[in-house]
């Protein structure tokens, strides 16, 4: 018969453990927050990825007329004629209207149907018809919320909250319907915690854990998507540029003309000369958004020094741009903190007088202990 000693078995779960169970909370606080995170996770990737791809991807990588990028023999997605920014807009007002009155539907329908289908299960389930008449018995059929019930409330406002404040450069409007819709929420959630659900369980808190730190890391992203999505995916530094210093009159008058390149309609393949260049109409030259060098020059089709100027201004705006909000944020931080002096204060005079009792309370129990010589 093998017999393993308790440190040899003590071993064995801790390998047991290192192995398998990689993360192991101390507390139920802990584990809470863990997975809130990881399902937040797993929701900012499945919410924001197209936000992402048409705002800081899509189009940038594309080549030009004659020498496209590829990737597995695909040509890579353009913007539309419009942009980028304009697709990003049409986007976010299609998540910030269409989908939140849908959402805001669901939450009205959802609940009735729950309660519908428990009543119908406790009549199932039951060996009469027995209509319940009581209060308590009535609450007692609605169905429980969980202990996942919040959980997708504070989801769904987190989530609410990064689409207002990551992109909000390409939809100024997206506070505005944010507000209008949360002001139906509060009435939603108030029908459903009070007529639709079971009363749940409370329980004591002292925040609202993981999702300030989420939210506080919203804000800063938010400063530099923003920053990225003006610089880059909008059309306003290279308006600047143009304006400050190539326009002889500082306005926009030429700016398309400046935006856009020459291409030789013979420097195409073979194949897409012959094939695809119908809509030309016999025309030598096309013209497309980019900043290169004219077919009739030597170097052509390579990058011109306008290009890697304007491309050091967009970089420059990043930079001024988050180093101001920064400055700004410490600025308010610092004229309305979290806690008032006069708090403060208060605080600190409480904590003295408290300190004062003790010392009083210990120096009069040393005094009935010390016995008195005679």
């Amino acid at each position: 018969m093998l017999h393993i000693d308790g440190e040899a078995w003590s071993s064995v779960t801790d390998f047991r453990c290192l192995s398998f169970c990689p993360e192991m909370p101390r507390t139920q606080t802990e584990y809470d927050d863990s997975l809130t995170l990881k399902l937040y996770l797993l929701q900012f990737v499945n919410c924001y990825s197209s936000i992402f791809y048409i705002a800081f991807f899509k189009g940038k990588f594309v080549g030009r007329p004659g020498k496209y990028n590829t990737f597995l023999s695909y040509q890579q997605e353009e913007c539309g004629i419009g942009g980028c920014f304009v697709e990003l807009s049409i986007q976010l007002a299609i998540i910030m209207v269409g989908k939140q009155a849908f959402s805001a539907l669901s939450e009205m329908a959802l609940p009735y149907a729950l309660r519908l289908w428990s009543h119908m299960s406790f009549l199932r389930s039951s060996n009469h018809e027995h209509q319940p008449s009581q209060p308590w018995e009535r609450d007692y059929l609605l169905p429980d919320m969980g202990t996942t019930g919040l959980f997708h409330e504070y989801l769904e406002m987190i989530l609410q909250y990064g689409f207002v404040t990551l992109f909000v450069a390409a939809f100024p409007l997206a506070p505005l319907f944010a507000l209008l819709n949360n002001v139906l929420e509060i009435r939603l959630d108030a029908l459903k915690l009070l007529g639709s659900y079971r009363r749940p369980v409370g329980v004591r808190v002292r925040d609202i854990g993981i999702w300030y730190r989420i939210m506080d890391s919203l804000g800063k992203l938010a400063v530099l998507t923003n920053a990225v999505l003006i610089a880059f995916t909008s059309d306003l530094v290279p308006r600047l540029y143009y304006r400050w210093k190539v326009s002889p009159t500082g306005t926009l008058d030429g700016f398309v003309d400046f935006s856009l390149s020459y291409f030789d309609v013979k420097d195409y393949d073979e194949g897409v000369r012959h094939g695809n260049t119908s809509g030309l109409l016999g025309a030598q030259y096309c013209r497309y958004t980019d900043h290169r060098t004219p077919p009739w020059v030597e170097n052509q089709y390579k990058r011109t020094s306008q290009y890697w100027e304007i491309l050091v201004w967009k970089f420059a705006f990043v930079l001024i741009f988050e180093n101001t909000i920064a400055f700004l944020m410490t600025l308010i931080r610092w004229i309305i903190p979290d806690v008032p002096k006069t708090i403060r204060e208060k605080i600190r005079e409480d904590n003295r007088l408290t300190n004062e009792i003790i010392i009083l309370q210990e120096l009069r129990r040393r005094n009935v202990d010390t016995p008195v010589v005679a």
